[in-house]
């Protein structure tokens, strides 16, 4: 998730999502994003437009995991290039720290933004928890907005009482060779949920992922996951919470599969399944 550089109009941004170092702060102003840019509790999965948008309602197959509420977060947003003043303000981070509401993401070297991939991938695991009975519950509705900030994407995993709130990312690398997925949980944990449930579903997430064919990260923590102390939407979580890095968007293999229906089906497939498996 490191910052597109094509997309910096005005300021730096701090890459809140796979470390990085702060940019000083613009003075808040306003979000142009309307409040649509935040989905309320639904089992509808988000559609490309801003207004939220309804599947038909069938009766769900009979799983352990049904009622159950799952928070996705899509990383990022579409219009956060376009809005540095506002992504760039100062919220809340958790263990005393404040940091950039947002960031704009990455890219492969081809142009394929990551808030599109998280938006996409994040859309097709909420459609496969729906069709089990899983209340599915989206930080963001479009992919064209602004924000959230990462201390609201915390409060809507909080407010609606997840089960499990999973944050979709992928990362951005330039390092030699640096390829493979990892799952970030908060370490030291700073309540109950971020401890053995948060550990639960990291590793459900990484054996996972792991099962369906990817391959952990060789550049960032240690088989697949990664204890991290500077990650608002985990630090501020008061629920079972990860964030799933896919891949690099920068090795040539991943960005291809990343760019891909295909590969991205596969990666929301992987996901689904992990976290029907650790619901159930």
């Amino acid at each position: 998730m490191r910052v597109n550089p094509l997309l910096l109009l005005a300021g730096a941004f701090l890459l809140t999502g796979c470390g990085g170092t702060a940019a000083p702060a613009a003075s808040s102003v306003s979000s142009p994003a309307p409040p649509s840019s935040v989905m309320p509790p639904s089992s509808a999965p988000p559609s490309s437009s801003t207004a939220p948008v309804s599947s038909p309602v069938s009766p769900p197959p009979s799983t352990s995991a049904a009622g159950k509420v799952v928070v996705l977060d899509p990383g990022h947003n579409g219009g956060n290039g376009a809005h540095p003043k506002e992504i760039n303000r100062s919220v809340p981070a958790g263990r005393g720290e404040m940091k950039p509401c947002n960031t704009t993401g990455t890219s492969t070297n081809a142009g394929y933004t990551e808030h599109a991939f998280n938006f996409d991938v994040a859309r097709q695991v909420g459609e496969a928890l729906s069709a089990k009975g899983i209340k599915v519950v989206y930080t963001r509705s479009d992919d064209s907005g602004v924000g959230p900030c990462v201390d609201r994407r915390a409060e809507i995993g909080n407010e609606a009482k997840a089960d499990a709130v999973v944050s979709i990312h992928a990362d951005g690398s330039t390092a030699e060779g640096a390829h493979g997925f990892h799952v970030a949980y908060s370490s030291p944990p700073l309540n109950k949920a971020q401890g053995a449930p948060s550990m639960a579903l990291a590793r459900a997430l990484r054996d996972g992922l792991r099962s369906d064919g990817f391959t952990t990260s060789t550049y960032i923590g240690s088989a697949g996951l990664s204890a991290r102390s500077d990650l608002g939407g985990l630090n501020l979580s008061t629920r079972p919470t990860v964030l799933v890095e896919c891949g690099n968007m920068r090795n040539t293999a991943e960005a291809a599969a990343m760019s891909s229906a295909a590969g991205r089906a596969h990666y929301a497939t992987a996901i689904a399944a992990a976290i029907e498996a650790y619901l159930g």
